[in-house]
């Protein structure tokens, strides 16, 4: 090989690795692009539900309907335990409450009067002396147990669904406790209610009727 020939040959390596160096150094150079992150699930924080509101009293009221026992499956109220005892009597509901102050402590099925002259007086009475065990009303046809007067002295009664002169139930009146209005202006109410409000109210006892 002559000079002249090695001198070319040299020449061209030569300029190889000065074009290697300079790509390498501009390599170098070049900011390599980042590599995608994969996105990070996005955890939904459930929102915690409101706290729930305080059960609501449980409805100890017996359903259906049995006029002659307790309204409420729950024993009577202890009134001796009661510091502001009254009776709030509701004729659109059909229905009185047994109240100490603004709590409720017993809730009975009622019929009241059937409006006009046989309406129940609405106002504010107190139980009065006159009370017994039995009566019956030649005029109306009908008797009842376990009353008790509110009003003008033996007229207006809390007293049990009505019976015949002998005393017996009469169903067909009995039927519509805690549904309708059918008295002649006195409260009924089932025989068990009747009984333990002939035994325990005491005279004077407020009773509120609307």
């Amino acid at each position: 090989m002559t000079k002249k020939t090695v001198m070319k040959v040299l020449g061209g390596v030569g300029l190889c690795l000065v074009v290697t160096v300079v790509l390498a150094m501009i390599s170098d150079h070049i900011e390599k692009p980042h590599a995608q992150k994969t996105p990070a699930k996005v955890t939904q924080t459930k929102k915690k539900p409101a706290k729930a509101k305080k059960a609501a009293k449980k409805n100890n009221m017996r359903t259906p309907i049995d006029w002659r026992k307790s309204s409420e499956t729950v024993a009577y109220p202890d009134l001796d335990q009661a510091q502001d005892f009254w009776i709030h009597v509701s004729t659109k509901k059909s229905r009185v409450y047994l109240m100490d102050g603004k709590r409720k402590l017993y809730t009975m099925y009622a019929s009241t009067g059937a409006g006009g002259d046989q309406a129940t007086p609405k106002g504010t009475w107190y139980i009065e002396p006159e009370r017994g065990d039995f009566f019956y009303n030649g005029e109306s046809g009908e008797g009842a147990k376990y009353w008790i007067s509110f009003k003008d002295h033996g007229v207006y009664l809390f007293h049990s669904v009505p019976t015949d002169q002998n005393g017996n139930f009469i169903e067909d009146e009995a039927k519509d406790l805690g549904k309708k209005a059918r008295s002649h202006g006195c409260v009924r109410l089932s025989v068990a209610d009747a009984k333990w409000m002939y035994e325990n109210l005491e005279t004077n006892t407020k009773v509120v009727i609307d």
